[in-house]
Order: C-alpha cells, then sequence, then structure tokens
C-alpha cells in the first residue's frame, strides 16, 4: 500500500534506510534524521512543483516500511527509486508497491516510460527488476539514457517499463482462460 510521503514518517524510514544493506542503494542519503528530515521537506515540496512524485510503501499494518519515487521526469519519462528496509525483505512487498505505483503513473500521471537504473553489482535489485514481467532491458533501445547514466563508467544497466507493455500486462493478468476456453475478467 502507497500514501503521500508526511514528515512525521521520518523517525521509522531514517531507521530502515540507515541498516547497512539499504543505505547504498538509497538514492537521497542522509546521514542524521535531521538530514533526512529536510530531504524528505525537500521531497514533499517538489512534487508539490510536479517535479517528481514520491509515495511512501506501507506494510498491512499501516507502518511504513520505504519509500518508491519516479525522479527526473522529462518528456512523460522517469526514473524509479524505491527502497524497502531490510527487515520487510523478500516478504513480497516490492511487486505490490511498484503495481500500485505504476497503476498511479501510467493511468493518473500521463507517464509514459519508467526507467530504472541498477547496479550491476546490486544482484538484489537485478533480480528483483528481472522478476518483472512487463520490464525491458533498455541498454541497447535507449542508448542515449544508457551513456548518460554511464557517462564515466559502465556500472549500470538500464531497464525500461512502458506505459504500453505494462498496460499489455494488466489486461492480460486480469483475464484468465477457463478450461473450457472462456474468458473471465
Amino acid at each position: 500500500m502507497l500514501k503521500n510521503r508526511e514528515l512525521h514518517e521520518v523517525p521509522v524510514l531514517y531507521e530502515l534506510m540507515s541498516h547497512p544493506e539499504v543505505f547504498p542503494y538509497v538514492r537521497h542519503k542522509a546521514n542524521s534524521a535531521d538530514e533526512f528530515y529536510f530531504i524528505t521537506k525537500k521531497t514533499i515540496e517538489a512534487e508539490e512543483n510536479r517535479e517528481l512524485i514520491s509515495r511512501t510503501i506501507l506494510d498491512e499494518y499501516y507502518h511504513p516500511i520505504g519509500t518508491i519515487n519516479l525522479f527526473d521526469i522529462e518528456d512523460n519519462h522517469g526514473f524509479l527509486a524505491t527502497w524497502i528496509g531490510q527487515p520487510y525483505f523478500g516478504k513480497g512487498y516490492n511487486k505490490p508497491a511498484k503495481e500500485e505505483f505504476f497503476d498511479e503513473l501510467f493511468f493518473s500521471e500521463n507517464i509514459e516510460g519508467i526507467f530504472m537504473k541498477v547496479r550491476k553489482a546490486n544482484t538484489r535489485s537485478l533480480k528483483a527488476a528481472l522478476k518483472l514481467p512487463y520490464v525491458a532491458l533498455a541498454n541497447t533501445t535507449y542508448p542515449e539514457v544508457f551513456n548518460k547514466i554511464n557517462e564515466t563508467e559502465d556500472i549500470y544497466d538500464l531497464f525500461v517499463i512502458t506505459k504500453e507493455h505494462y498496460a499489455a500486462y494488466k489486461q492480460f493478468a486480469n483475464t484468465e482462460i477457463t478450461s473450457t476456453g472462456e474468458e473471465v475478467s
């Protein structure tokens, strides 16, 4: 489940973000709760200015467990950045959070494509990206973006989720074929 970012979440999210298995992969790192408070305040302001889209990921008890964001929005494309706290790794929160966010981006916010840059050394994130059936490797299909994210060194793979591929996935996922061949929605 997702919700708009709020300042009162800072202490819990900062604690989760600080874990050594999470911190290296967070886009906007903070070295103190005060710094994370400032970053969160700036994130909320940037969203109000339509510069990015940011949500808090919640568990089934409505506790904050991570964040999901679309940064660097340009020409209806942006970069995805997601992190989930270490105690929640492997518990099934990643995919539903992404799909809820993608539904909002593609069907409410008019985003056409979502890029994901993943460090080639980050096996957890690479595995998570490859589990998503609507993701395509984009190193060669978006060479200008790939070259930009690897300006100094080839350390990232580029993935893309297009509105077209995601919508096709959603349509397929919402249609089941019964044993008699009838479609059930």
